[in-house]
């Protein structure tokens, strides 16, 4: 292979000295020179300077005068990088050390407000816990409530009115009294048949507040295959049965329910709510009821409420009774149906077990038709007695209160088309 041409020299100067390249052979000098190493050692003899050529795609730079390769190694292919296999030292002998325990780990604080979802959740099961045991409570205490056959069907009952009538009856029944209760109460020991000394009408109507209309229990009435007689007279015959037909015929208005109490059972259910508060209009001393009352406002157990609906012991005797009765039933919704009632289970639930195991209603009635009537009760309300025409006495009857028939068709009338009843026809508000 042929060496390039030198470069020329220099203008103005001697040509730049020319020296061999640091990795070339020992190669003899000029003509009759020797070459002689720094070391002091011969020089090692002659090699053929590498002159293949470089490959075709290959970069290579012309040799440098004087001979040599240039000083440039043959062009390579890069090779992939292969890291080389790490070993981990083997564990030192002896006793493994017993691991640490490890530490709690920590949740980092939230920096930012809460989601509400957690609580949602809370809140939700909270509330179908108690919606679940509310429903559960409300079958169970359902299947204590005595039921009878009060609304049964009767050839040429009246159909039905708009509105819906309850029928409320007091009974005088001892059922369940021990003879220390009965002494308690004053109520005495002659059970024999069945008596009713409170029957109250209530009309609930589509709009407008409620009706209670209390019927006198000495009301002089046709009973059904009876003849006239006393009002009462029908409940100590034939039961709740023949009672609902007389009111009903009397009265022109279709009975839709039916709840009766004893005397054991309203006691309870005063003394459950914890007593109640009463505005006494007057004194009332009266040994057959066992009360003493003094006139102004004052909490009454379930022992002195029972006397203050039963006493006749006053100037008006039967009909200061009703207003009593009205009144207290009004206090006594108001106590039942208030906040603090309701949001104490302690208070609620042995009021609700009393009420239940004390009633006796028809055999269609739940207990949330007792619930809709004390919705029903609450607020303002409309209190009146039957209109009164007079009394008389009768011989087999003793003495009778008798009705303004006028007036009482025409209050009836307006409750049986779901009317307000007129003003000039109410009677007997306390």
């Amino acid at each position: 292979m042929a060496r390039p041409a030198p470069p020329p020299p220099r203008r103005g100067g001697p040509p730049p000295r020319q020296h061999p390249p640091r990795n070339a052979p020992n190669t003899p000098g000029p003509e009759g020179t020797q070459v002689i190493r720094r070391d002091g050692r011969p020089p090692a003899p002659p090699q053929q300077a590498w002159s293949q050529p470089p490959e075709p795609q290959a970069w290579s730079r012309p040799p440098a005068p004087g001979g040599g390769s240039g000083g440039h190694a043959p062009t390579q292919r890069p090779q992939p990088y292969a890291e080389p296999r790490r070993v981990p030292p083997a564990p030192p002998r002896g006793p493994r050390p017993t691991p640490a325990a490890p530490e709690p780990s920590k949740r980092p604080k939230r920096s930012g407000p809460r989601r509400p979802g957690r609580w949602l959740r809370r809140i939700a099961l909270t509330l179908i816990v108690l919606l679940v045991v509310s429903v559960g409570g409300l079958f169970y205490l359902d299947t204590k409530l005595g039921r009878i056959d009060a609304l049964a069907d009767y050839p040429g009952r009246i159909a039905d009115t708009p509105g819906t009538n309850w029928l409320l009856v007091g009974s005088d029944s001892r059922a369940g009294l021990t003879p220390e209760q009965e002494r308690e109460l004053s109520t005495g020991g002659d059970d024999v048949g069945q008596r009713t000394d409170t029957i109250i009408v209530v009309h609930v109507p589509k709009s407008g507040p409620t009706t209670m209309v209390s019927l006198p229990r000495d009301s002089y009435v046709p009973i059904p295959g009876h003849g006239r007689d006393k009002i009462n007279a029908a409940f100590a015959i034939g039961g709740a049965p023949l009672l609902v037909q007389t009111v009903e015929e009397a009265t022109g208005l279709r009975m839709d329910h039916y709840a009766e109490i004893g005397f054991g059972g309203f006691a309870g259910i005063v003394d459950a709510l914890g007593g109640v508060t009463m505005c006494v209009p007057y004194p009332i001393d009266d040994p057959l009821a066992g009360i003493d009352l003094q006139a102004g406002c004052q909490k009454l157990d379930g022992r002195n409420a029972l006397g203050f609906v039963r006493s006749r012991a006053t100037d008006l005797a039967d009909l200061d009774r009703m207003n009593n009765q009205r009144a207290f039933m009004s206090a006594l919704l108001e106590k039942a149906s208030s906040p603090l009632t309701l949001v104490n289970p302690l208070r609620l639930w042995p009021t609700l077990s009393r009420a239940a195991g004390s009633l006796q209603v028809d055999d269609g009635d739940h207990l949330w038709n007792l619930a809709g009537l004390a919705w029903g009760l609450r607020g303002k309300m409309v209190t009146t007695t039957v209109p009164v025409g007079g009394f008389d006495y009768v011989p087999g009857s003793g003495d009778v209160l008798l009705w303004d028939r006028e007036k009482a068709s025409a209050f009836f009338d307006a409750l049986a088309h779901d009317r307000p009843v007129p003003e000039g026809l109410l009677t007997g508000t306390p």
